[in-house]
């Protein structure tokens, strides 16, 4: 196993649509093993094929809920549905509850409405389907990742004035061009 270099936004394959996985062979069992060293190592509870420079539809997941449970795996090929949003305005966001972080814009995190519950059908790094109906963090998790398998950061989501927060600390930063990675383990982004 071996831990991947996190792209930085600005990363053009962090910006795209990823593409349907196609070969469920060796390699593609590498790098998912790869992937949770990594995501486990940066640490995060989600890491996304376009945030190690791999522009392909799959995520690996890892969070344990507040009765010790541990949620952990990997959609390939995910379709997910959600239920709607509670519609929201700055002052009903939860700072504390609704906040979210991104391996890809490390250090930075905003709240962000998301919807309360979801349902995951995906395939395994064998090709087995399953099916995941989550409710709170869990399903936070599953639409941050899906979004990076279509091209978005949880930033692209922000309303007024986490949006312009968070473009100010990009900018900051000197983020927001290709090039940009960091690797757990080795890099501190955040400090």
């Amino acid at each position: 196993m071996a831990v991947l270099p996190i792209r930085i936004t600005g990363e053009p394959v962090l910006h795209e649509r990823a593409a349907a996985v196609t070969a469920f062979d060796d390699d593609l069992r590498t790098l998912v093993q790869d992937m949770y060293e990594t995501m486990d190592l940066a640490p995060g509870v989600g890491l996304a094929g376009p945030q190690v420079g791999v522009g392909k539809r799959l995520f690996v997941y890892s969070w344990t809920d507040d009765d010790e449970v541990l949620h952990r795996g990997v959609a390939v090929n995910p379709v997910l549905w959600t239920t709607p949003p509670v519609p929201e305005s700055v002052e009903d966001l939860d700072e504390d509850e609704e906040s979210e972080g991104c391996l890809s814009i490390p250090g930075e995190r905003f709240p962000l409405r998301r919807a309360e519950g979801v349902l995951l059908r995906a395939v395994d790094e064998h090709g087995e389907p399953f099916e995941v109906e989550a409710h709170g963090w869990l399903a936070r998790i599953f639409q941050h990742e899906y979004d990076h398998l279509d091209g978005y950061l949880y930033a692209d989501r922000l309303g007024h004035p986490y949006g312009k927060q968070v473009a100010k600390a990009i900018r900051k930063s000197s983020w927001g061009g290709p090039g940009r990675s960091w690797l757990p383990g080795r890099d501190h982004p955040e400090g």
